[in-house]
């Protein structure tokens, strides 16, 4: 079964990897999200000598996305990952979990794998269990969790 929306993603991933600054590690990384109103965004990893300083390609896309002043929500999110000895399957980060869930609805898709053939889609609660969706309610809407306003005189 063809899916001309998710070959449009798998391009955009694609060509989008090839511009990745990767002098460090050399792992090419590109991200490409169809916003639910339909338009396209794509990221690619950028490495930085002072390690933490560097950003992934989802973080770039997701970024695109909000810049562009159109729709906040994610549809879908292809990740291609290729290193030193060819294409991974490249999952999302810890940090970019959540930072896709920020802007996922429950109906997101997350894509990787290490070619058009092996890409699977994936929900992004499966991909981050007990996740934050907000500062007044705790993990995964769990009441007990709750962050709790500080108590006065602390």
């Amino acid at each position: 079964m063809t899916d001309p929306e998710l070959d449009a993603l798998f391009a955009l991933a694609a060509d989008v990897q090839r511009h990745a600054h990767v002098p460090y590690s050399n792992f090419r990384v590109g991200a490409a999200i169809q916003a639910s109103d339909g338009r396209r965004f794509a990221g690619c990893n950028v490495e930085n000598i002072a390690y933490p300083q560097g950003s992934c390609a989802e973080t770039g896309a997701i970024s695109a996305m909000v810049a562009s002043g159109g729709s906040r929500a994610i549809r879908r999110i292809v990740i291609l990952g290729t290193g030193p000895a060819g294409p991974v399957a490249c999952a999302p980060c810890g940090g970019c979990r959540q930072r896709i869930l920020e802007f996922a609805t429950p109906d997101t898709e997350v894509w990787f794998g290490p070619d058009r053939a092996g890409l699977r889609p994936h929900r992004i609660d499966a991909l981050l269990p007990g996740a934050f969706h907000s500062l007044t309610e705790g993990p995964a809407g769990d009441p007990a969790a709750t962050l709790a306003p500080p108590s006065p005189g602390a």
